[in-house]
């Protein structure tokens, strides 16, 4: 096991992703934030929370689950459960922030994108990923804001834990030998 992130470069990622985003959308006029259940909340609930604290901007958020917009919902042995979707806003027009932890084969983002014309049509749609592991797409897609990059194997697993949930913040590869 190979520590990638530690508490303090964590929080700093998490900054410097913010900051981001606000260079990109000075003001998040027609702008907003969704993330992907279930952990991409995590890093769409941090993001949120850090452009309020340091720009005082309160930004529209929604949360989208894409369970059964999954393409391998069939072929799971085990039962999926679905999450709650939470957008209570129109999406039609809009600059959508897709938010996810890890950016793997692209087949989550792909079922997101599925999902997200089910709210309306965007305008624009980006997307961030805490992680990004490159060298593994099985899709055409690429992260617009990415924390960090790294470089596996297929054997390999990056596994980001959450204070919420694992009552620590770091991201670890993990060697399925």
């Amino acid at each position: 096991m190979k520590l990638l992130l530690d508490q303090e470069k964590f929080d700093f990622v998490i900054q410097r992703l913010a900051q981001q985003l606000i260079e990109n959308h000075p003001d998040f006029v027609n702008c907003v934030l969704i993330g992907i259940q279930p952990r991409g909340i995590f890093l769409a609930n941090r993001i949120v929370a850090q452009i309020k604290y340091d720009f005082k901007i309160v930004v529209p958020y929604g949360k989208l689950d894409i369970t059964f917009h999954r393409d391998d919902i069939h072929s799971q042995n085990n039962m999926l459960i679905p999450n709650q979707t939470d957008i209570d806003f129109s999406i039609d027009g809009k600059q959508v922030i897709l938010i996810d932890d890890v950016l793997y084969t692209g087949r989550t983002i792909r079922s997101a994108l599925d999902a997200l014309v089910d709210f309306g049509r965007p305008d624009k749609v980006e997307l961030m990923a805490l992680i990004d592991r490159r060298y593994s797409r099985e899709f055409p897609i690429q992260a617009d804001y990415i924390g960090l990059r790294v470089d596996s194997i297929f054997s390999q697993k990056v596994k980001v834990f959450w204070k919420e949930n694992d009552k620590k913040d770091e991201v670890v590869l993990i060697d399925n030998h």
